[in-house]
């Protein structure tokens, strides 16, 4: 493998992302096997985080494809200038020349997918949400995934000089087809333990006093344990403590900042009756 778990780890976290072992194995070997990697989770763990710090982490260019329903191959693969060959052939008619190769690298419009296959120092692809893209899709990519290569009728076979690191992200708002999930390596990002979870509240909200986000994660702990119609991720646990720290700046007690930002933690007024309903578990130390 070209880095050692704890020298890569060490890279992860220089740049605030603290992965679990699980991941931290997952994504080595998805690196050293040239396998796809499929990350599934709860929203707003970090999976499509995963792939911007291991292009900054990798030194590779970040090439992202957000999918969602209805998406056309031709707006993630190539297109044609049709206007460019409309006017190079009008040009050839004019000036009496050959029209040559209406076909060439000049009349090709690069998309994400052939971009992230030709980048000369491998790219890392992220594919976000690949469970919101139709069936015909997800078909799409299976000879991209299989072989890292693609084919252009006009053309031919365009494989890749150095492979990409691809990562595919999914909510599971469907269940993906069993010939996607073969070409990959899955892996399945939890909520992370208490401990953990502080380490990144604290990265991300800098001046955050340990105290306050032990509490803040113990709220949010409290909160998913609830059952609430949207249990909040890490994101929400960053935003709060964010939010709640300005608050806390401007003179708010901590508690007080806590309740008054619990906008940025629940997301409908469901979840907002369940936590008033059970507040003095929420915020015990008040």
């Amino acid at each position: 493998m070209p880095l050692d778990h704890e020298t890569f780890r060490r890279r992860l976290e220089e740049r605030r992302y603290f992965a679990d072992e699980g991941l931290l194995t997952a994504v080595r070997l998805a690196i050293a096997l040239g396998r796809p990697l499929l990350l599934e989770g709860e929203p707003g763990v970090g999976k499509t985080q995963v792939s911007y710090v291991l292009a900054d982490a990798l030194e590779r260019e970040l090439v992202r494809v957000q999918c969602y329903e209805g998406i056309d191959v031709s707006q993630v693969l190539y297109e044609w200038d049709h206007l460019k060959q409309l006017l190079h052939l009008r040009s050839a008619e004019v000036e009496h020349t050959a029209v040559g190769n209406l076909y060439a690298d000049e009349f090709l419009l690069e998309r994400p997918l052939l971009h992230a296959l030709r980048s000369q120092a491998g790219a890392v692809l992220l594919i976000d949400e690949i469970d919101r893209a139709d069936s015909e899709f997800e078909a799409f990519l299976l000879e991209f995934l299989d072989r890292f290569q693609i084919t252009i009728p006009e053309v031919g076979t365009v494989a890749a000089t150095v492979p990409p690191l691809v990562v595919l992200t999914s909510n599971r708002t469907r269940e993906l087809h069993d010939a996607l999930k073969r070409r990959c390596l899955y892996h399945w990002i939890p909520f992370p333990e208490p401990a953990r979870e502080r380490a990144i509240v604290e990265a991300q909200a800098p001046g955050l006093s340990t105290t306050a986000a032990e509490r803040l994660v113990r709220s949010v702990n409290v909160i998913r344990s609830l059952g609430p119609l949207k249990r909040p991720g890490i994101a929400e646990s960053i935003a709060w403590a964010q939010g709640s720290l300005a608050l806390a700046g401007e003179g708010a007690e901590w508690s007080e900042a806590l309740r008054a930002s619990l906008g940025l933690v629940l997301k409908n007024e469901e979840d907002g009756a369940l936590v008033a309903a059970h507040a003095s578990e929420v915020f015990p130390d008040d």
